[in-house]
Formats: structure tokens, C-alpha cells, sequence
């Protein structure tokens, strides 16, 4: 099986449990959930990596590829699927992370790759940025405010981020790059935030929102770069826009 380049679009559909933002139970096995995003990927011919816990031998048979790898991985039932791909990502780049350079972490059944982000200038010129996906929206807002309840009962400095923070746009973990000296140290902080924190987590809400957003205006504020080019304005289901890396929605 061929080892990834040096740039690398990562994402993960792990099934068999109940998902809370789709509100049922997502079936195993089924591929047209990731077959927009698949196909963007073999059409520009970027090098990807789906993981995965319960798509069957003649599907990946059917649809692996020199551009598509897929990668089996035991999911933690412990952990939401929103959550528990961190834990994915960070064990994965501890083991193949060394032939790594660039890597992006994506949405895989509402985002689509419009144009290979590792050689778009704005990607280029900034080595040291944190990309991510962001809303038209801000951080101070009903639904994020619940969201992050617990993580805010959990974490000392949280209230006071989210005060520092209320007036900034919020940040999307549906699309997030950057190179792999950037990205180890953000999967550190997320895992970190999940097995302390989020393991607990009796309410209805991910925290992967939460938890992002904190770690990436605590830890990275000096290095987000988001919005256009990197994404389409979120739910505007633009398919038109060509002059951005990835369309969220």
C-alpha cells in the first residue's frame, strides 16, 4: 500500500453508533456518504486518507486508489465520532507523521475540495499558519454557548476566553491545515481536552466545536487564517466557488 505524500488530506467516517448531529444512527458500509468528497479528492489528484471502522473488503476494493487510501482504525465508543478523530489523526501522524509535511483534517460528508489548497499561493507564503474553517458568525452565540457548557464547567480559563473571545468570528474544526509542525501540537492540546474533559460529557453536544475554538484562540491566535480562500461561507452551499480550497455546506 503506498505511503502518504508529503501532503496529505485526511478525513474519517467512523459508524455503528448513534450520531448526534445527524440525529440517528449512521449505517455502516455506506459509501455515499463520503462519495462528493472522494470524488473531489481523485479528481484533483491529491493524496488522501479516509478512516474508517466499518467500510467492507469490496468497497475499498472498489474505491482505493493511487490517491485514495483507506485505513481501518478501532473506534473508541468511549469518545463521540466527532472527537475521537483527533485521537485518529494525532496516533496516525506519531507513526507515519516522519513522510508528512502538510496535512489537512476535513468534514467528510458535507465538504468538497474545490482546488489543491498545498499549492495555492495564500497557502505558500504562509508556513507557519493555522487554516481553519470558519461561520458567519460569532463566538458569543446561543447554540455555541451551549455547546461549550461543560468544557466551560471543566476548564478554569474558559469563561474567561469566551469573554476575551465573545466578539470574534467563529472558527469551523470542519476544515483545518497547516503544516505538521503546527497540527502535532494542536491534535496534542485537542486529545488532551477530550480525555480530560470531554470523556465526561453527559449533555447532547460534541465539544468539538468548543474545544477547537479554545485551543485555537488560546494557542494559535496569532497564526488563524480563515475565510476565503481557504473556505466557501458555511452553509451557502456555493458550488460555483472556485476561487476557494474547500466548500463546507
Amino acid at each position: 500500500m503506498n505511503k502518504p505524500s508529503v501532503n496529505l488530506i485526511c478525513a474519517s467516517l467512523l459508524t455503528g453508533v448513534y450520531d448526534v448531529n445527524r440525529n440517528n444512527l449512521v449505517a455502516t458500509d455506506e459509501f455515499s456518504l463520503v462519495k462528493e468528497w472522494y470524488d473531489s479528492i481523485v479528481g484533483l489528484r491529491l493524496n488522501a486518507v479516509i478512516f474508517h471502522n466499518n467500510f467492507s473488503r469490496d468497497t475499498i476494493d472498489t474505491y482505493e486508489n493511487e490517491w485514495v487510501r483507506f485505513v481501518e482504525v478501532a473506534y473508541d465508543t468511549a469518545y463521540n465520532p466527532n472527537v475521537f478523530r483527533y485521537f485518529v489523526y494525532k496516533n496516525f501522524l506519531e507513526q507515519e507523521g516522519a513522510s508528512v509535511e502538510n496535512i489537512f483534517m476535513t468534514d467528510i460528508a458535507d465538504v468538497v475540495v474545490l482546488q489543491n489548497p498545498f499549492s495555492h499561493n495564500f497557502f505558500l507564503q504562509n508556513p507557519e499558519a493555522l487554516f481553519c474553517g470558519d461561520e458567519p458568525k460569532i463566538l458569543n452565540n446561543e447554540w455555541m454557548n451551549d455547546h461549550s457548557t461543560h468544557l466551560r464547567n471543566q476548564i478554569p480559563s474558559f469563561a474567561t476566553y469566551e469573554k476575551e473571545n465573545g466578539e470574534q468570528v467563529l472558527l469551523n474544526c470542519g476544515v483545518i491545515g497547516g503544516n505538521v509542525t503546527i497540527i502535532k501540537p494542536l491534535l496534542d492540546s485537542l486529545v488532551s481536552i477530550h480525555r480530560n474533559y470531554t470523556i465526561s460529557n453527559q449533555s447532547a453536544y460534541t465539544l468539538d466545536m468548543g474545544a477547537f475554538n479554545f485551543v485555537a484562540r488560546t494557542q494559535f491566535a496569532g497564526q488563524l487564517l480563515h475565510g476565503s480562500p481557504v473556505n466557501t461561507v458555511f452553509k451557502a452551499y456555493e458550488a460555483e466557488r472556485e476561487d476557494c480550497w474547500f466548500r463546507h455546506k
